[in-house]
C-alpha cells in the first residue's frame, strides 16, 4: 500500500487474496498509513497491526461492518523501513506484488529504479526477478510525467490497472465499484475470484436480477 487515496481498494484486494487461500506479505507505506486514518479514521501500529487490520478488513467501502471471515495469520507484516526484510531480496519466495493503490510518487520511485523504502525495493526485485508486478495507480488527472513513468513500467514488464471502475457489472453499491477494481487487479495477477459480474455479451445484463 502507498499513500495514494483508495483504501477500500486494498481492502478488497486482501480479503480476496485471504479468501483465495493466498499467503500475503504485507507492507504499509508511511503515507499510507496517515491515508488510512484520514479514510476511515484507523490507527495502523506496528506493535497492534494485526488487531488494525482486523477492524480494517471488517469494514466495508462506506465504513459499515462488513463480514470477512479471513485468516490473518496468512499474512505477514513488513515494516516500510525495513531494508533487510524478507520482499527485500530476489532469494525470498513470492508469486508477485500488488501495489495497491499506488500513489503517483511510488510509481515514479519504483520506475526510476529507487530504493527508498521496502515497497519501492521490494517492486524493484519483483521486476528483476522477472514476476507479476500489477500497479493500481489512483490519481487524476495524470501528467505527462506520471504517464512517462506508468509506460517506463508497462516497458518492464509490469501491468498497469487504473483505479477506474466499470458500470456493467451491474453496481448498486460503493462497494461493488470498489470490488470491480480489486477484481481487475487480481486477474491480471491471475488470482481467482468472484468479486464483480463478468461481461459475457448480453445487452442489458446489468439492470437484470440475477
Amino acid at each position: 500500500m502507498s499513500g495514494a487515496s483508495g483504501t477500500p481498494y486494498a481492502a478488497a484486494v486482501l480479503r480476496a487474496l485471504l479468501a483465495a487461500g493466498e499467503h500475503v506479505d504485507l507492507v504499509v507505506s508511511r503515507a499510507s498509513r496517515l491515508t488510512l486514518l484520514d479514510e476511515t479514521g484507523i490507527a495502523f501500529r506496528d506493535a497492534h497491526w494485526q488487531d488494525d487490520l482486523g477492524e480494517w478488513l471488517s469494514r466495508g467501502a462506506d465504513g459499515k461492518p462488513l463480514a470477512f471471515a479471513g485468516d490473518l495469520d496468512a499474512v505477514r507484516y513488513w515494516n516500510a523501513g525495513d531494508l533487510a526484510a524478507g520482499p527485500s531480496s530476489g532469494s525470498y519466495p513470492a508469486k508477485g506484488m500488488l501495489i495497491v493503490p499506488a500513489s503517483t510518487a511510488a510509481v515514479a520511485g519504483v520506475a526510476l529504479g529507487l530504493s527508498k523504502d521496502l515497497l519501492q525495493r521490494a517492486a524493484s526485485v519483483t521486476l528483476k526477478e522477472r514476476r507479476t508486478l500489477v500497479v493500481s495507480v489512483r490519481e487524476t488527472p495524470l501528467n505527462g510525467q506520471t504517464l512517462r513513468h506508468l509506460v517506463t513500467l508497462d516497458d518492464a514488464g509490469a501491468t498497469v490497472v487504473p483505479a477506474s471502475p466499470a458500470f456493467y457489472a451491474g453496481a448498486t453499491h460503493i462497494q461493488d465499484l470498489v470490488d470491480f477494481v480489486a477484481g481487475r487487479v487480481l486477474d491480471a495477477a491471475g488470482v481467482a475470484h468472484g468479486l464483480y459480474r463478468r461481461w459475457a455479451g448480453d445487452l442489458g445484463g446489468a439492470s437484470r436480477t440475477e
